[in-house]
């Protein structure tokens, strides 16, 4: 019986773009675990000490880096990549930013936006958004994905059909995530750690934390996924939904114009409730609520909701 083994990869190795062309950094047996260090979604250019202005000076071609690629002995076109995550370092340290031009009401928040959390490494203690709101924690990775089969660089903003920048927060501890694989060794990559996000990262950035990740890397021959899927082992909830929820809701006949006016709808009602500016009620929105779409049959309009858990401001 092969024994699997467990490999190292730097956050050095890192790349701003998906491309087959990447020659790989690591090549690993099916069935090995990789350990992968502490990665940053803007490459070091912000820091506990870091400031709303510092937001607006970022370098966008150092933005969301992947770290990687690595190869997967025996992996073809038309297999699946298998990726479960195992473990993550936090850093104890995050930040969640309004960037100017970016997000789903960049519009109306044309100003640059910072709130710098402190966290227990531990993870067992949830943060604070000033005295307001206490998040609890449950880290995951942005970006997880494979390379595509087509040639020439993309970046790694979107995600794409095989994987990338999904920003789901329940691909977490002990899921399990399958990717198409497009080319030979698949090419595997992570990146963009977050320490909490609510469904949708509805201003652009959740709390968004330097850490490092551990993942085992398996294969299912065969599968012929055209997009990724992944298996929960344990309910997806974060267990703060037992004082209920304040929901507010966008019906119309576009998606994104109703997921606007819902998240609009929960930025007014924080404001009223815990005396929030805008731009906090924006940023809280990001990493707390969740972003739903509950009826898209009923032509010509849809509905859309977000749910904000009234037990983070107790």
């Amino acid at each position: 019986m092969t024994q699997c083994k467990c490999h190292t990869i730097h956050a050095s190795h890192e790349h701003l773009s998906w491309s087959n062309a990447h020659p790989p950094v690591l090549t690993v047996a099916p069935g090995d675990v990789v350990e992968f260090g502490e990665m940053d979604a803007v490459c070091g250019q912000l820091s506990r000490n870091s400031t709303a202005a510092d937001i607006a000076n970022l370098d966008f071609t150092r933005v969301n880096p992947v770290v990687g690629p690595v190869h997967v002995d025996g992996a073809e076109p038309g297999d699946a990549l298998k990726v479960t995550l195992l473990g993550f370092e936090p850093s104890g340290w995050g930040w969640t930013g309004i960037i100017p031009g970016f997000g789903l009401l960049a519009d109306e928040f044309p100003e640059p936006g910072l709130n710098i959390w402190h966290y227990d490494k531990g993870l067992g203690s949830p943060t604070l958004f000033s005295s307001v709101a206490k998040i609890p924690l449950r880290p995951f990775c942005g970006i997880v994905g494979v390379a595509q089969a087509a040639p020439g660089e993309f970046s790694t903003v979107p995600p794409y059909h095989t994987g990338g920048n999904m920003d789901t927060r329940d691909l977490t501890v002990g899921v399990e995530l399958y990717l198409p694989v497009e080319v030979p060794g698949a090419l595997f990559c992570l990146g963009d750690p977050h320490a909490a996000q609510g469904d949708g990262e509805v201003c652009g950035t959740a709390i968004e934390s330097p850490m490092g990740a551990s993942v085992k890397l398996e294969l299912v021959k065969g599968e012929k996924l055209r997009f990724p899927r992944f298996v929960t082992h344990e309910p997806v909830t974060r267990h703060i939904d037992s004082r209920g929820y304040e929901a507010t809701m966008g019906i119309g006949p576009d998606l994104m114009t109703a997921s606007r006016d819902a998240v609009r709808g929960m930025i007014d009602r924080l404001m009223a409730l815990h005396h929030l500016s805008a731009a906090d009620a924006y940023m809280l929105c990001s990493v707390a609520g969740d972003l739903r779409v509950s009826e898209i049959v009923d032509v010509p309009n849809f509905v859309v909701s977000f749910y904000m858990p009234r037990q983070i401001f107790e």
